[in-house]
């Protein structure tokens, strides 16, 4: 809910010596006047030219989740795309990988492998106006949905519908 770059990690100080950060602060050289005293913060803390006006950001999104039920927004979301992914597994015959795993607002549907992805993604976009992530891991095809505040039942009966009616032609009618 707010500008990129301007999330935050907590992470309790038995775990901080787990944490590599990508982009590394002025006290990862060592150099003395850097130190605060924790390694974590050394590498962490001051990231030069970082641009910190996205962080005067988060009171305004903080205020705007608590001005617009946002537990219930995730939970609503939740909710469609617990549906959306019981109608693909129906649709497709595979079983859902969350049987046993929890999820929130983004998930994996698996598809069936016989598809051709790129032909797949290209007539979702064209015919259907839907962008979403289609993905080939471990020799298994799936498609990556995630569901926003924005979000509506009817989004997600189109990419089913859609899915339902593309997913035959390009397998060959195996589905």
């Amino acid at each position: 809910m707010t500008p990129k770059g301007s999330a935050f990690l907590y992470a309790r100080r038995e775990v901080q010596p787990l944490i590599e950060p990508l982009v590394v602060g002025w006290g990862w050289s060592g150099v003395p006047e850097f130190h605060t005293g924790s390694r974590f913060l050394d590498h962490n803390q001051w990231l030069g030219t970082n641009d910190l006006s996205a962080y005067l950001a988060i009171p305004a999104a903080i205020r705007f989740m608590e001005d617009h039920a946002w537990d219930r927004v995730r939970a609503d979301c939740h909710a469609l795309l617990e549906g959306a992914l019981h109608e693909i597994s129906t649709l497709t015959g595979l079983a859902s990988v969350y049987d046993h795993a929890p999820f929130a607002q983004l998930a994996i549907a698996p598809l069936p492998r016989a598809q051709d992805l790129l032909a797949l993604k290209q007539r979702l976009l064209g015919e259907y106006k839907i962008e979403i992530p289609l993905i080939d891991w471990q020799n298994r095809h799936f498609v990556r949905i995630s569901v926003q505040g924005y979000n509506t039942q009817a989004d997600l009966e189109t990419l089913v519908g859609a899915l339902g009616r593309l997913l035959p032609e390009l397998s060959g009618g195996l589905l």
